[in-house]
């Protein structure tokens, strides 16, 4: 499918274990990539071998069933992507569950599996079930066997939450990692390991081993791929503010249509003005854009950053806020650079109207590294050092900066994907060539600056933490960050960005 099948190498306490869920499909049935499930996750007989080891249980894992789905038909996904939201709730609930019951953990080894993990499994068992029948009501065909398994979760204990550890080529594998010339390796000191507790104002992190000193990491950012007689070398910048509005919700109308906080976290916007859980295509074409180009009514949306220093914000009592484990002062960035690249290898064909994409993975701590995209720096250091696994501790008058560099080959048919991945994919790193027939694309780039005091590390807790939203089960883990976009243009403007680009122009 176009996608970039370099693996990455990682050591052997964070590898991941594949458990083949291949099916077989009829006609418009499910297609399913492999199911891997985190080597690191502990199991149930080690985690009921001592009252103590009960208590050190930090999160829940469950198979993410949404990104196995890269073939759902078209009359199903709305049905569908409802059911995959219920999961998320599901998973919500169980960890809020497991948050507030210590205790019990402590006075009773088994109370986790019995009381928690195993009547998550059944609900779970139900949803999934919803989710092949909506497939077959519509003539599309599945494994029901294989697609039960993954029902079970499993629990993550407090020395295994670091989302798979280091990785050493920052997050390219398959759909995911940052494919811009800039591919970077996290920090070579990440710690496997965390202090007992989960950390943060909530609970549930950051923690102290999330963090690293910058100016201690050695340089990881490798070179940036060699240009072709035909590379496209223009640039085309939209400015369209920081967010200085508070546009938010908590909505994610990619992945959850319709769905009141389905993302669990909450989002700063900018471009379109009107995009929630209800949103439409015409609803965005209709919408006011705070950019100044007025044709461009793209939406541009990632995940809060906030101080974790007592704050009270709007949210505190709130879905996908303070209830979810959301806490702090949310931070506005004080820069956003929204900029669209060439291809080194190629011209580029506009972006299609309606484009959809995810760039990372939000739930890293489950998944493992495959998808994910984040990449945290400093300012005077983003040619040198970026990171995916820690938050950077920035020296003094140095800014946090976040980066993304979204897929740039598209699969020249679909604006969007069953699990939001496979009609889009990132070129080769080595090259930029689009593989298996894909398109190249105007890269987009996105850069948010933040101005955060630099966090301190004091006997293994970390002070004036800031930390990303996220699904409270994911516990705040720096590789958890990402973006979205749908592409909404008027005036021939996607064309305009495509020419730009391809004739080395400088536009905005």
């Amino acid at each position: 499918m176009g996608r970039n099948d370099r693996k990455r190498r990682t050591p052997l306490a964070t590898k991941a274990v594949a458990a083949s869920a291949a099916l077989a499909l009829g006609g418009g049935g499910l297609l399913w990539a492999n199911f891997y499930a985190s080597a690191h996750e502990s199991n149930s007989s080690a985690q009921n071998q001592t009252k103590a080891a009960a208590a050190q249980v930090a999160t829940i894992s469950c198979p993410d069933v949404g990104q196995q789905l890269t073939n759902v038909p078209a009359k199903a996904r709305n049905g569908v992507a409802v059911e995959l939201a219920n999961l998320d709730k599901q998973i919500t609930e169980a960890y809020t569950r497991l948050a507030s019951t210590r205790q019990a953990q402590t006075n009773d080894a088994s109370f986790v599996q019995n009381a928690i993990v195993g009547p998550l499994k059944e609900k779970r068992a139900a949803t999934i079930d919803r989710i092949r029948i909506d497939v077959q009501r519509v003539g599309g065909s599945v494994n029901a066997a294989a697609l039960a398994q993954l029902a079970a979760c499993t629990t993550q204990n407090v020395n295994n939450t670091t989302a798979g550890g280091q990785n050493n080529n920052g997050g390219q594998n398959n759909n995911g990692g940052q494919n811009n010339g800039n591919t970077a390796t996290p920090s070579a000191g990440a710690s496997a390991s965390a202090p007992a507790g989960n950390g943060g104002q909530a609970a549930n992190g950051p923690v102290a081993a999330d963090f690293v000193d910058i100016t201690k990491v050695a340089p990881n950012v490798l070179a940036k791929p060699r240009k072709s007689g035909q590379a496209s070398t223009g640039t085309f910048t939209t400015r369209c503010g920081v967010n200085a509005n508070k546009n938010h919700n908590t909505d994610n109308v990619i992945v959850a249509p319709g769905v009141t906080n389905g993302a669990h976290h909450l989002h700063d916007y900018v471009g379109n003005q009107k995009v929630n859980a209800f949103a439409t295509n015409d609803s965005m074409l209709a919408a006011p854009s705070s950019c100044q180009n007025q044709s461009d009514l793209s939406s541009y949306y990632w995940p809060v950053v906030r101080i974790q220093d007592g704050t009270q914000e709007f949210d505190q009592n709130a879905d996908g806020g303070g209830k979810e484990g959301n806490v702090g002062k949310i931070l506005t960035p004080v820069q956003a650079q929204i900029k669209y690249v060439g291809s080194p290898a190629s011209k580029v064909v506009a972006m299609p109207q309606f484009l959809r994409i995810i760039t990372g993975d939000a739930k890293t701590t489950t998944n493992g590294l495959a998808n994910a995209n984040a990449h945290w720096s400093c300012t005077g250091f983003e040619n040198k050092v970026q990171l995916t696994t820690q938050y950077p501790i920035c020296p003094q008058g140095s800014n946090v900066v976040r980066t993304f560099a979204f897929q740039s080959c598209w699969d020249g048919v679909n604006a969007d994907s069953a699990n939001h991945r496979t009609h889009v994919a990132f070129a080769d790193p080595a090259s930029g060539v689009c593989g298996n027939g894909f398109k190249a694309i105007p890269q987009l780039t996105m850069r948010l600056v933040y101005k955060i005091t630099p966090p301190t590390v004091q006997n293994g807790v970390v002070k004036n933490a800031f930390a990303v939203d996220g699904f409270p089960e994911q516990l705040h883990k720096p590789s958890t960050d990402h973006d979205d976009f749908i592409s909404v243009t008027k005036n021939g403007l996607a064309a305009k960005i495509a020419n730009c680009v391809n004739t080395g122009k400088q536009c905005q």
